[in-house]
C-alpha cells in the first residue's frame, strides 16, 4: 500500500508543482548552423535500431508511472501515443506489482496498447538485489519487455522519508543480472552517471545506460513536497537542499562514452533541439518524460501532438545542420560553452573535437 499510494503522491506533485532543476545545461551546447545544407527536408531519416528493432525517432517515453489504478489510463495514453508515433516505452517501477499482482494490468497493458514498440520494463536496483536476478524474467514477461531498467535513484531514497539508503552489494547484482537472457538498461533518475561508474558498468557487461543527468525533473524537489505535506521538516529541507544535486546531462553523456558506454540521454530533453544536441554529442537514444505527463492524463491524441513537435524540431535542426540520417548527427559539430566547457575541462575530456568538421576524423 505504501508504494502504491508513493506513486500517486510522485504523478500529482509532477502535475501540480515546479520540480525542475533550475538550471538548463543543454543551453551551453550549439549546433553549428549550415547556411547552404545542400539536402532536402523531405530526405532527412530519423529512424533508428534500439532494442533489436526499428524505431521511427530516436526517443524513448521515459519511465513515468503504474502500480495503481489511477496510473493505467497514463501508460494506456503513452502506449498507444508510443505505438503511433514507432517510438520505444518505459513503464516506471513494476515493485508495486510485485507486492500486490492485481496491480500488473497497469502495466501489462502497455503491451496491448503498443504492441509493435520497444518496450522496457522497470525495477530499482536495491530491489533487484533484495529479490535476486530471477525477477528480471518475472518482469520482462509481464508487459512482454524487450529489456528491463533497472534504475539508480540512490538520491531521492536519500532524501525520502521510507528511502532505502543501503547501496551495499549492488554492483554485484549487477554482475549476476548481466549474465541472464534478459537485456539491461541501467538507469539513472536525474543525478547523472560518471565515467568511473559507467567504466564498471560496461566491464561487467552493462553497456546500455541511460544518464538521466541533472537537468530535468529534480527527484530530490518531488521528495522535498512530499515531505512537507507530511509535515516532516527535516526532509523538507534536505530535500530542497539536495534539488540541483547531480552531473547535468550533457557532460554525463561524455563521461559515459568515454567508459565505452551505449548513451541514451535523458533528464533535461525538453525539445527536438535537445534531442539533437544529445546525438550530436554521441548519445544512440534519448528520452522524455515530465513533458509528456500532463498531456498522457488527458489522451494519447495530446501525447502525440507533443512527439510530433519534437520529432519536427528534431528534423528541422537535422535540415539546419545538413545531416541526411542519425548517424551523421552524432557526427555535426557543436560548440561546448559555459559550465558544461568547465566540467569537461577540468574532468579531462577534449571537448574540441565535438567542434571540428568530425566527418573528416
Amino acid at each position: 500500500m505504501i508504494t502504491k499510494k508513493r506513486k500517486v503522491d510522485h504523478i500529482r506533485i509532477c502535475l501540480e508543482k515546479a520540480v525542475e532543476c533550475y538550471r538548463r545545461p543543454f543551453e551551453d551546447l550549439v549546433l553549428i548552423h549550415s547556411a547552404l545544407p545542400e539536402i532536402s527536408e523531405n530526405d532527412i531519416d530519423v529512424s533508428c535500431d534500439f532494442l533489436g528493432q526499428k524505431v521511427r525517432a530516436p526517443l524513448i517515453i521515459s519511465a513515468m508511472t503504474g502500480g495503481h489504478p489511477d496510473t493505467k489510463k497514463i501508460n494506456v495514453n503513452l502506449a498507444e501515443a508510443a505505438q503511433e508515433m514507432g517510438v520505444a516505452l518505459g513503464v516506471g517501477s513494476q515493485r508495486a506489482a510485485l507486492e500486490d499482482p492485481k496491480q500488473e494490468d497497469t502495466f501489462s497493458a502497455v503491451r496491448e496498447a503498443a504492441p509493435d514498440v520497444p518496450i522496457i520494463g522497470n525495477i530499482g536496483a536495491v530491489q533487484l538485489r533484495k529479490c535476486g536476478p530471477e525477477v528480471l524474467e518475472i518482469l520482462a514477461e509481464m508487459i512482454d519487455a524487450n529489456a528491463i531498467a533497472i534504475h539508480l535513484n540512490f538520491l531521492q531514497e536519500s532524501v525520502q522519508p521510507e528511502g532505502d539508503r543501503d547501496a551495499s552489494g549492488i554492483f554485484e547484482a549487477l554482475r549476476y543480472a548481466a549474465r541472464g537472457t534478459v537485456p539491461l538498461l541501467i538507469k539513472e533518475t536525474g543525478a547523472g552517471i560518471g565515467h568511473e561508474i559507467a567504466r564498471e558498468l560496461v566491464k561487467n557487461g552493462l553497456k546500455l545506460i541511460d544518464v538521466s543527468g541533472m537537468g530535468g525533473t529534480s527527484w530530490s524537489g518531488v521528495e522535498a513536497y512530499r515531505a512537507e505535506e507530511a509535515g516532516d521538516i527535516e526532509s523538507m529541507e534536505l530535500g530542497k537542499l539536495f534539488w540541483n544535486w547531480g552531473i547535468p546531462t550533457p557532460a554525463s553523456i561524455v563521461e559515459c562514452l568515454s567508459a565505452g558506454a551505449d548513451v541514451v540521454a535523458s533528464g533535461g530533453i525538453r525539445s527536438g533541439i535537445d534531442a539533437a544536441k544529445s546525438i550530436a554529442l554521441g548519445a544512440s537514444m534519448t528520452g522524455i518524460a515530465l513533458p509528456l505527463l500532463s498531456p498522457a492524463t488527458k489522451s494519447s491524441d495530446e501525447v502525440v501532438k507533443v512527439l510530433k513537435t519534437y520529432v519536427r524540431a528534431l528534423k528541422i535542426s537535422m535540415f539546419l545542420t545538413g545531416c541526411r540520417n542519425i548517424h551523421e548527427l552524432q557526427c555535426a559539430p557543436l560548440v561546448v560553452l559555459g559550465s558544461t566547457k568547465d566540467w569537461l575541462n577540468q574532468r579531462g575530456f577534449d571537448i574540441k573535437k565535438y567542434s571540428i568538421v568530425r566527418e573528416l576524423a
